[in-house]
């Protein structure tokens, strides 16, 4: 009687992407001494601008040269040049996220593609979903890394600047700062990798890829900063007028409220020569009480969080489109 024997097959290893990630590293480690520069560069302007700040004679806790408490309010040099600096200090930061998706989509991923040399990881058991998975979480995982220590040096140096009464550049809510203290940034560099890649996989060319990401980059950047403060509902105010702001508060418009309660604003009555007769026009039109519509400082993490949302909902959407585009393309 005879036996069947059947072959013994090996269990084929799981494909990883570690392979991919060395290669990447190795290929691009002039691109990562680069950032890491700018990574120590940007630590290294906070942490001077806090030292300069300390060593300041400052005779108050908030800033003042003058004697505490008197009718004179003089901030040194030092803190008002450090206000100046830390100003656009979240723009430098998103734009550093957007050269991130400009790297991907041209260095990294289209330049493969256009010269050709990808056949040659292909061609090693490399299955292309692979090869553009790797070349996706490589720079996503060091963009957030990356970002996050610069988050955190950039909220410590703006922490310097508390109790500074006469600050009018560093409010949470400018827009040049709000981008650079919060997740926010991180879905945005999210975004910026999903980005470049898409563009990357569908257009196949360096320059054009690269000048599309950025285009993009920069409109949805631009569009979220001016319509930032309809992410979340506002407040309304009963009682404040334009010269009762209360601080901390990001103030989006004013008014008067009729006695059912409708809103007239101040544009539609305001002249800057004369204040006096605005409120006249206003009364005229059946004003009764001021109002302030604002975002409270307690706002920020709730802003941030849902902008954080819309930008990770758009770079899943974005990666979802590069995988499909690569298959359709590649198989």
């Amino acid at each position: 009687m005879s036996t069947l024997t059947q072959p013994k097959t090996e269990a084929a290893a799981p494909v990883t992407l570690r392979g991919s990630v060395r290669v990447l590293l190795r290929a691009h480690r002039k691109a990562l001494w680069a950032a890491g520069a700018l990574l120590v560069l940007g630590i290294g302007i906070v942490v001077a601008l806090r030292v300069w700040m300390a060593s300041a004679k400052e005779l108050c806790a908030d800033g003042d040269m003058t004697p505490c408490g008197g009718p004179v309010y003089q901030p040194s040099y030092a803190r008002t040049s450090t206000e100046v600096f830390l100003a656009d200090g979240g723009t430098v930061l998103l734009l550093l996220a957007g050269l991130i998706g400009v790297f991907v989509a041209g260095p990294l991923i289209a330049r493969e593609l256009e010269s050709g040399t990808f056949r040659l990881a292909w061609a090693q058991s490399v299955s292309p979903a692979h090869w553009l998975a790797a070349r996706l979480a490589v720079p996503a995982a060091l963009a957030v890394v990356g970002l996050t220590v610069l988050i955190a040096v950039y909220r410590w140096g703006l922490w310097a600047l508390r109790g500074y009464p006469y600050s009018h550049l560093t409010p949470w809510y400018a827009s040049g700062i709000f981008p650079g203290t919060g997740p926010a940034l991180l879905g945005f560099a999210l975004l910026a990798v999903a980005v470049g890649a898409l563009f990357a996989v569908l257009v196949r060319r360096t320059l054009l890829s690269m000048s599309l990401t950025a285009l993009v980059l920069g409109v949805v950047a631009i569009g979220l900063g001016n319509r930032r403060y309809e992410l979340w509902p506002h407040i309304l105010r009963r009682g404040e007028g334009p010269k009762t702001f209360s601080q901390g508060d990001w103030h989006l418009d004013s008014g008067m409220l009729t006695a059912s309660g409708r809103r007239l604003y101040w544009q539609d009555c305001f002249d800057a020569d004369m204040a006096d007769g605005a409120e006249a026009c206003m009364r005229a039109r059946g004003g009764v009480t001021n109002f302030a519509e604002v975002h409270p400082a307690s706002h920020y993490w709730p802003l941030q969080l849902v902008e954080t949302g819309i930008l990770l909902a758009l770079a899943a959407l974005a990666v979802f489109a590069a995988f499909r585009v690569l298959r359709r393309l590649h198989g």
